[in-house]
């Protein structure tokens, strides 16, 4: 009868739009809610720092160069900020880590994609990034607070991120025949991908439902991905380049355009492991975890040798 009366006070929060703090009660289920979604969200930002740290000493002049490092070191803070909110509810970034190295935890399909070429880059920012920023921005507004909080300055880099991204794809389209044929081919390998990145249509997502009436998520995966589709298709018109797509077309009654359907069962394989740089993607985190211990364990040394200090000190002054 309490947890009844507890529930019912908490969804009266949730629906008159306050926001929910750390030390607030809430369902254990929620709890466990928002520790998988941003957890998920924190390990996509972290190995999405792979696909593109690839082409960092390979860009083709020094201002590309530094503008994608600095991108790649804002997805690196991302991460960071996203693993301190999941601590606020009590998770442990070390175990966060090791779900995502044992296979338990997922990241977005999308970065188990190769980057075969410069264009990658750009369609990367443009595509994958505009996909996020969609996403993101109902974040700005969910109902935990920390979460909230943490995705308004994550929503300013990555716009900036996506912009990064179609500057590129403006400048391949207006270079040369091989050039503008680059930006083609990124763009028909990283469109339906991206599409993807949503997650299952509506009827087949399990958590959806019960994320909106908690306010977790604003829009449901397929609002968003429409979303995305009317905004990109002008963006891409613009570029000059072909939406890979032979079903796209405005559709007037709707005010929205129609578009074909998406390869789920690519898309279960890839969140299944079996994508085409899943393996990879795994070893190198696990790489960088095992090779990083030293530098935690020193961190730990120091932070304990630091703490011994100032209480020597307070019973010096006692």
């Amino acid at each position: 009868m309490i947890e009844k009366n507890l529930n019912q006070i908490f969804q009266a929060r949730i629906d008159s739009e306050e926001k929910i703090e750390a030390r607030d009660w809430m369902p254990e289920k929620y709890r466990q809610t928002l520790i998988r979604q941003i957890s998920q969200h924190a390990h996509s930002e972290v190995v999405g720092m792979l696909p593109e740290g690839n082409w960092i000493t390979r860009a083709p002049s020094l201002r590309r160069k530094v503008a994608l490092l600095a991108k790649v070191q804002d997805e690196a803070g991302h991460g960071l900020y996203l693993y301190s909110a999941a601590e606020t509810l009590g998770a442990k970034r070390s175990d966060l880590i090791q779900q995502l190295l044992d296979g338990t935890a997922k990241y977005s399909s999308i970065f188990n994609y190769p980057t075969l070429s410069w264009a990658d880059i750009g369609a990367i920012g443009w595509l994958v990034d505009g996909a996020a920023i969609m996403n993101q921005v109902m974040l700005c507004r969910t109902s935990y607070g920390p979460y909230a909080r943490a995705m308004v300055r994550i929503c300013k880099e990555e716009s900036f991120h996506q912009r990064q991204g179609y500057e590129i794809m403006i400048a391949l389209s207006k270079g040369s025949e091989e050039q503008k044929a680059m930006a083609q081919d990124a763009l028909n390998r990283w469109w339906w991908p991206s599409l993807m990145m949503f997650g299952p249509n509506d009827a087949e997502s399990k958590h959806t439902a019960q994320s909106m009436a908690w306010k977790i998520k604003r829009k449901t995966n397929d609002e968003l991905r429409q979303a995305f589709v009317d905004a990109t298709v002008p963006q891409a018109e613009y570029l000059g380049l072909t939406i890979p797509d032979a079903d796209l077309k405005w559709n007037e009654e709707r005010g929205h355009y129609d578009f074909g359907p998406i390869d789920w069962d690519e898309f279960w394989q890839v969140v299944k492991g079996y994508g085409q740089c899943n393996k990879e993607r795994i070893a190198a985190r696990r790489k960088a975890e095992e090779e990083g211990e030293w530098v935690r364990e020193a961190a730990l040394a120091y932070a304990e040798k630091q703490r011994i200090k100032k209480e020597n000190q307070k019973t010096k002054v006692a």
